[in-house]
């Protein structure tokens, strides 16, 4: 059995790596960071392997879907991914042009690659990893971010639908965290307000419901709580709360 996950540097990906690793998967760990794969793959208890590529790049995303295809993989997991903290007027459109590519760009051409792969060999999992973000209306001064991770979860539930009807062996998730303890912060240039959970519970967690074949993977109470009473308020109140969450944010750093 073989599972491939982008993001293994650190992180979450890094633990579902070693998780996965642990119940008995060989797992190819995808990111740039040679040195903190290596570093990861002395972890694993199973046989693996690290390949570099920078998923912002078309050629290191074909490279991926290469050997996601000639390895016959039984798991994907889409987990790279990077936001970006700022007003959409000044932020830089650059960065956020690579935000899309890593989070929208690469992990829908992965999809896609690896589900009809997977369709025809009728068996396998894909766990794309989004955020409660995506389950929002919106995230002003996360504003493309958020509109990454709802991508993200629209195009998991609509091919989950297209393949349930389909009788396929194949099975989708998409997991929905809160906060974690990573180096998302440092990436995105702000800081949470709520109580982060760890990366390791957060990946067996996932994995654990992955295969258990759960659709939509919310770790922690808190956050089903807050995503519960969301449905209380009016698109516009909401967005106006999620903006003074954000800027309180942006103001600790």
């Amino acid at each position: 059995m073989k599972a491939l996950v982008t993001g293994a540097s650190s992180g979450i990906g890094r633990d579902m790596a070693i998780y996965l690793s642990r119940i008995g998967y060989e797992v190819i760990l995808v990111a740039r960071d040679k040195i903190k794969l290596n570093q990861v793959l002395s972890k694993l208890s199973t046989k693996g392997e690290i390949l570099i590529a920078d998923l912002r790049i078309k050629k290191d995303v074909d490279k991926v879907i290469k050997k996601s295809l000639d390895e016959k993989i039984d798991v994907l997991i889409n987990n790279a991914g990077f936001g970006l903290y700022g007003s959409f007027y000044e932020s830089d459109l650059d960065r956020e042009i690579e935000m899309i590519n890593v989070n929208v760009i690469a992990v829908h051409r992965l999809t896609k690659e690896v589900y009809k792969m997977m369709k025809n060999l009728n068996g396998g999992y894909i766990l794309n990893v989004a955020s409660s973000a995506g389950l929002m209306p919106g995230g002003p001064l996360l504003s493309t971010y958020y509109a990454t991770k709802s991508y993200v979860r629209s195009l998991t539930l609509g091919l989950y639908e297209e393949n349930r009807r389909n009788s396929s062996n194949v099975h989708l998730s998409i997991l929905c965290p809160g906060p974690i303890n990573t180096n998302f912060n440092e990436v995105a240039g702000t800081r949470f307000n709520l109580k982060s959970l760890s990366s390791d519970f957060v990946a067996e967690y996932a994995i654990n419901k992955m295969f258990k074949n759960k659709l939509v993977i919310v770790p922690g109470f808190m956050v089903k709580c807050g995503l519960f009473f969301q449905r209380c308020l009016n698109v516009k109140m909401l967005l106006r709360i999620i903006y003074n969450i954000q800027v309180k944010k942006g103001s600790k750093n």
